[in-house]
Order: structure tokens, then C-alpha cells, then sequence
């Protein structure tokens, strides 16, 4: 089975996400700037899985000697690879907590492993209590990727559907082909592939009209950063689903660690949303499907409003509207 995360032989090895489904082509490095492009290039993406992939990076600039300025040097990388992602600097932030105190890298090591194992507990509590929002054998649609591909466990969102499916609760799936870069048709789709979950890959635009069919009973999606009051950051996109869920009648839920949820920021507005070249959006794959001159604008995230947001699903259950994360 595949995996996506992994540290052995003081290396981490992690599955190139860029090459898949077609593909499957594991790295290994320890090299924390490596590992910081691959996050910058999503081979390795999904707010859980770079959290962990980034403390992991952080303690390899420690391997060969403990070195305060390489370590801050690093930090500040890693720090950049992805801004709207909190979990990122969450993650960083353990580890450098961890390197005031403990200055050897077997101690470096062992709180990033305590990290992973965390994210671990997380998804399978998420899996957990997702399964209470399933009133009956539901169709299910879901936006980008929450999987195992997603996170250093079995997923966010993703875990909820398939521990729904693994109880009887679920029995569809429409994965949206998530554009720009395709995570649903790609990695989503690959992840229901392995798990044996009937589905059908969406372009983005379509799920109104499976919903106005009656085709659809609930949505699921992740996110990768939640303000105080709930607004979420998610792949670009998800803000019309959960319109469209609005619309009718649907609940649209969110599954999210809560390292995801930065009570720093009071809402949406506050969540820093970051612009990816506008190639990713003039090409597919490598592919050009316009003129490549054209310009094209390619925010990666936007925000959906808390109000439209049924549930939050976290480790420690499922927090209804009106939300108040202003201490977590």
C-alpha cells in the first residue's frame, strides 16, 4: 500500500504527489532544503502532511552538527514554502520550542516523530466522530484532496468518507477534478481507487447540477487554515461548493486537525491567500490546453465564509455555528 510520509535511516521519504496516478516515485533526502522545494513544488502538500514534513526538514539541518544559525536559517526556508498552510509554521514552532531545550538531534528526532504519530491520533479521531454526520447511506462530494496523501494518517475529510464507507454509511463519492493543478482527478480519485470506494471524478462546475438532481446528500472538504470565528481557507474552489450547498439545502461540512485553526486571526480576512504562477492554470500536466502568452491568475485558496460551514469536524468532535476558536 502506498504511503506518503515516512522517516528511516535519518532520511525522509515521501512519495512524489506531482507523478501521480501514473506514477509512483518515492524521494529520499535529508536535505531540509529539498524537502522544502518539494513543498513549494506539491510533491508533498496538504496542511497535516507539510507540517510534518517541514519539522522533519527543520531537525535534517541539525544532522551532521547542532548549529543555532543553520537551525534559524532553515526556519525561515521552510517557514516561507507555504503561507496559507498553518500548520507549517505550527510544526516549526514545536520543534524549535523542542531545540531550546533538548540541543542533541536524537531529541530533535524524537519530537518530530512525536509529531507524526499525533497527526496519526488526529485523523483517526477525525474518521471517528466524522461517521456521526451520516443520517443515512449518503452520496458524498468532495473538493482537492484530504487523504492519506494529504496528511501524516489516514486523512481529514477523506478518512470521514472512508470510514463511513467501511461502515455502511456512505456508498458514492463525486470527487471535483479540483483545478488548477487536478489533486481531485488525481490524487483524490487515486485514493479512492486503492481503497475500492465507488466514485466518479466532477469537473469543478458540475456539482450544482448533481445536487439540484438530488444526486448529492453531503459535502466534505478539508482546510488549511480556520480563523477564530470559523471562516475557513481551502483549495480554491470550495467557496463555491459550499454555496452551492447553501443553495440546496446540502450540509458542508470541513474536517480539520485543530493545528489547523489559528485563533490568531479573527476571520477570513486575515488569512494570507497565496498566488501560484498563472502557468499552473494556462497548463495541465505539463500540457498547454490555451495559448501560453495568455495571462492567467491562479490564487491557490479561498475562503468560505463560517456561516456557510455546517461543521467543523476535528480530534476533539464536531463544533457547530456559530464558531468561537479564540482559544485553542
Amino acid at each position: 500500500m502506498y504511503f506518503n510520509l515516512r522517516y528511516e535511516n535519518e532520511e525522509l521519504v515521501f512519495i512524489n504527489q506531482t507523478l501521480l496516478p501514473f506514477k509512483e516515485e518515492y524521494i529520499h533526502t535529508d536535505d531540509y532544503n529539498r524537502i522544502a522545494e518539494a513543498i513549494e513544488r506539491l510533491e508533498i502538500r496538504g496542511a497535516p502532511a507539510i507540517g510534518v514534513a517541514g519539522a522533519y526538514a527543520l531537525v535534517l539541518s541539525q544532522k551532521k552538527a547542532i548549529d543555532p544559525a543553520l537551525f534559524e536559517k532553515a526556519y525561515k526556508r521552510l517557514a516561507g514554502a507555504r503561507p496559507t498552510a498553518v500548520n507549517l509554521v505550527w510544526a516549526l514552532n514545536k520543534i524549535k520550542d523542542c531545540f531550546s531545550i533538548s540541543c542533541t538531534f536524537a531529541g530533535l528526532v524524537d519530537a518530530a516523530v512525536a509529531l507524526h504519530r499525533d497527526d496519526e491520533r488526529r485523523c483517526e479521531l477525525i474518521g471517528k466522530y466524522g461517521c456521526e454526520i451520516f443520517v443515512k447511506k449518503s452520496r458524498v462530494i468532495t473538493h482537492c484532496n484530504t487523504g492519506r496523501l494529504a496528511t501524516a494518517g489516514e486523512g481529514t475529510a477523506f478518512n470521514v468518507i472512508k470510514q463511513g464507507y467501511l461502515n455502511g454509511q456512505v456508498e458514492f463519492v463525486y470527487a471535483d477534478e479540483t483545478r488548477p493543478l487536478l489533486q481531485g482527478s488525481r490524487l483524490t480519485a487515486f485514493e479512492l481507487g486503492k481503497n475500492n470506494i465507488p466514485f466518479s471524478i466532477i469537473s469543478d462546475g458540475m456539482s450544482s447540477h448533481f445536487m439540484s438532481k438530488g444526486l448529492v446528500d453531503i459535502a466534505i472538504t478539508g482546510a488549511d487554515r480556520i480563523a477564530a470565528n470559523g471562516d475557513s481557507a481551502n483549495k480554491i474552489g470550495t467557496f463555491a461548493l459550499a454555496i452551492a450547498c447553501k443553495y440546496h439545502n446540502i450540509p458542508f461540512y470541513i474536517a480539520a486537525p485543530k493545528s489547523t485553526i489559528d485563533s490568531n486571526i479573527e476571520n477570513g480576512l486575515g488569512i494570507p491567500i497565496e498566488m501560484r504562477k498563472g502557468d499552473e492554470v494556462l497548463f495541465a500536466n505539463g500540457t498547454p490546453v490555451t495559448l501560453p502568452e495568455y495571462t492567467a491568475l491562479s490564487p491557490s485558496f479561498d475562503v468560505t465564509p463560517a456561516e456557510l460551514i455546517h461543521g467543523i469536524i476535528t480530534e476533539d468532535g464536531i463544533y457547530s455555528y456559530p464558531y468561537n476558536f479564540r482559544e485553542v
